[in-house]
């Protein structure tokens, strides 16, 4: 008979000892490890209240939402009921892994479970710790309120009473910050070493200046550049800024690898590529996966080239309230600001889908007087379906242009800046695909029904496009084709375009100013105020030429132009051996072309212009990387203020031409400077020595050296006028004559 428990006695167990048996496989099979046991399980709050004959159906309901993130089941939802039967409008659920309950608490807090009732996920052991660690009484104490600090103005440099701006430039291993000195070498702000290891970049309103690292994205602001904010994004490559400054988006080519607790990133980012950012709060707000482009097949014959990467990978609504993101050839997912949660909660299916661009500005379309915000994408032919463009109107997702293309190679979406207009760039190929030509598609966008204007007279590709920032010309560069065993580049040429004048105002039809032919031209940089342009030619090693035009020249207008909006003239020509990038300053007035070691390492350095193209200065520096001029934020002035002062810039323009003179006149203006405060320094030390002296002179009772001298002249000239003067007057009364 088997021995029971009931059966065994007490002397059975007197010679057993207890330390020589080994529990340990018992022991790692039912303990409790709370930091790990506890990590599936999420806390549900803001739930109904209901009585006990409803709590099925809720906790039914609860499933289809808690479903969405991860896998849970009814048995694994606790719903506890109080005294009275009812619920307490909580809930313990536990989902099969931890990966699952932290996705839980980042997509389904703050999400509304119907019309009434919104869902607050927190983890079980976050709640645990922050309970435990806080030391949560029962007496209410107050916080002590810490000391103000002042913080650092971020707009500092704005102040300037000279009105200079501010670049950056990176060379060696140095970054420094420089104000602008025209002819003269610019003015150091700082300039530090190691400051960044791949590159720097400022942020679209030029509020800060980002350093790339090994650790991820710092910061930098203020009058001296300390610290902001940093974001750990380990080996992040490629960084870009929302257009208000609010959000950053970081790629790296390697994926997260996360140590929670560490930094701000938790299990959420393991194995992404892409990270968005709240700047303020320097917190991730969603991460994702990399999707690569699928670029265009070869010839037959060679291996498929390499995917390229998708960069932005994120493009942005001029408001901010929308980011998207495109996954080639199949939809779009257009996501909400700030909870990152997925319009509507579905991508946009779009067969074939090749690009798509968002209006640089809040659309005003003639007839529409709600919200909404204009996105622009292109797909090509597929099967016998011709290439489409599209204008989708967001949040409602409504197309509301659409344009049937044929015979398409590739296409370029370019908005103007004021979303006035839309430029499709097609190239299209012959029927023998061995010829390409290009035509525009110029959707208006603020006139109704977004009628289509097509400019066809083109001959040749076009290899580059650009709007007049604010305005509604544009150019262009042209290349013919090049000759079959050729070694020399195809010729380009550069063609201006402007709208005719209409009647009320409106804007007319498109036409060519001029073209310029036999260039070798590649970009086209206008100036961030328009009218001004500079066409060069940018890292070929045989051309590096720059030329400035003027489309509104003052001067008299050809008889062929009168009925265009523009008055087109050449300003000047330059010429910087090796030119990489050409920059505007963001006011307009001033122009570098650079040379960089990071295209070719001869002669590397920058030159500045004036935005005529009359060349201030020649800066040679070994080394040297980049150049990027310091942008200014929006203008806080209205349209009539700036109206008026462009009305009156004469006037203020005279303090400005005085300052100019004085600075060409004095060849170290500082210096000047320098000796009149000494100047001034000693007339007040003077005026207070003769002040101290007067004082203890009247005190003793010693009379002015000045008063004694004053009195002594007052006195002499008194006794001069009562001294008698004798004069002796001789006078001849007879005179006689006497012969011998």
């Amino acid at each position: 008979m088997a021995p029971t428990f009931d059966t065994l006695s007490d002397h059975d167990f007197d010679d057993v000892d207890e330390e020589e048996i080994d529990f340990s496989d018992l022991r790692a099979q039912y303990d409790v490890r709370r930091d790990q046991g506890l990590d599936t399980f999420v806390v549900i709050d803001g739930l109904p209240i209901v009585p006990a004959e409803n709590k099925s159906k809720l906790v039914k309901f609860l499933l289809k939402k808690l479903n969405t993130v991860g896998n849970t089941s009814e048995d694994a939802i606790l719903m506890p009921m109080n005294d009275q039967n009812m619920s307490d409008g909580f809930a313990f659920v536990e989902y099969e892994t931890p990966e699952q309950a932290a996705a839980a608490t980042k997509h389904l807090h703050g999400a509304a479970l119907d019309r009434r009732h919104t869902l607050a996920v927190n983890k079980l052991t976050d709640i645990d710790r922050y309970g435990r660690e806080g030391r949560i009484d029962d007496e209410y104490e107050p916080p002590e309120i810490e000391p103000f600090h002042e913080k650092e103005h971020l707009r500092s440099w704005l102040g300037d009473p000279a009105a200079r701006d501010q670049f950056v430039m990176f060379r060696g291993d140095n970054v420094g910050v420089f104000w602008n000195m025209k002819k003269d070498p610019p003015e150091p702000v700082v300039d530090r070493k190691h400051w960044t290891q791949l590159f720097v970049q400022w942020s679209p309103q030029g509020t800060f200046l980002a350093s790339i690292h090994q650790q991820g994205v710092q910061l930098w602001g203020g009058p001296m550049f300390s610290k902001q904010k940093q974001f750990p994004h380990p080996f992040v490559s490629l960084i870009e800024f929302s257009p208000g400054e609010r959000y950053l988006t970081t790629w790296s080519n390697q994926p997260i690898s996360v140590e929670e607790g560490k930094t701000s990133l938790t299990i959420e980012e393991e194995g992404k590529h892409i990270v968005i950012w709240d700047i303020v709060t320097g917190k991730p707000l969603r991460s994702f996966v990399a999707h690569d482009l699928t670029p265009p097949p070869g010839p037959e014959g060679e291996a498929p080239p390499k995917k390229k990467v998708q960069w932005p990978a994120f493009k942005w609504s001029s408001d901010e309230k929308y980011v998207a993101r495109m996954k080639q050839h199949e939809s779009l997912s257009i996501y909400e600001l700030p909870r990152m949660n997925l319009l509507d909660k579905t991508s946009i299916k779009i067969e074939g889908i090749m690009d798509f661009e968002w209006a640089p500005s809040s659309p005003r379309r003639e007839g529409i007087k709600t919200y909404e915000q204009l996105l622009c994408f292109w797909t090509p032919e597929i099967k016998s379906n011709p290439a489409k463009v599209g204008l989708m109107s967001v949040p409602s997702k409504e197309i509301v242009r659409t344009r049937n293309l044929f015979n398409v190679s590739d296409v370029k979406l370019h908005w103007q800046s004021e979303a006035s207009f839309v430029c499709v760039k097609v190239d299209r190929h012959s029927k023998s695909k061995k010829s390409l030509a290009t035509n525009l598609e110029i959707f208006r966008v603020r006139e109704k029904g977004v009628p289509v204007e097509v400019v066809d007279s083109i001959k040749d590709t076009v290899i580059n496009f650009a709007w007049e920032p604010k305005g509604d010309r544009f150019v262009l560069i042209t290349a013919g084709e090049v000759v079959p065993g050729s070694n020399v580049a195809a010729k380009t040429a550069v063609a201006f375009f402007c709208p005719e004048k209409a009647k009320g105002g409106g804007i007319g039809n498109f036409k060519l100013i001029r073209t310029v032919d036999k260039k070798n031209s590649n970009g086209i940089y206008w100036s961030p105020k328009g009218r001004f342009v500079v066409v060069a030619t940018v890292a070929v090693q045989q051309h590096f030429d720059l030329e400035f035009w003027d489309l509104d020249y003052e001067g008299e207008k050809a008889e062929a132009e009168k009925e265009l909006s523009a008055n087109l003239m050449s300003m000047n020509i330059q010429e910087h051996y090796g030119v990489t990038d050409v920059d505007w300053d963001p006011t307009g007035r001033y122009v570098v072309s650079s040379a960089s070691v990071w295209t070719h390492q001869m002669e590397n350095g920058y030159h500045m212009y004036t935005f005529s193209g009359v060349l201030l200065s020649e800066n040679p520096i070994e080394k040297f990387k980049q150049l990027l001029w310091r942008p200014r934020p929006p203008t806080l002035l209205s349209k009539e203020e700036q109206r008026n002062i462009r009305r009156n810039l004469r006037e203020y323009s005279r303090d400005f031409d005085e300052e100019d003179r004085y600075a060409v006149d004095i060849a170290n203006t500082a210096i000047v400077e320098e000796r009149r405060r000494l100047l001034e320094e000693w007339d007040a030390w003077v005026r207070m020595v003769k002040e101290d002296v007067k004082a203890e002179r009247e005190e003793l009772g010693i009379p002015d050296p000045k008063e004694e001298l004053e009195l002594q002249r007052i006195r002499s000239a008194a006794s001069e006028e009562e001294q008698v003067v004798e004069e002796l007057v001789e006078d001849v009364i007879e005179e006689s004559e006497e012969f011998a």
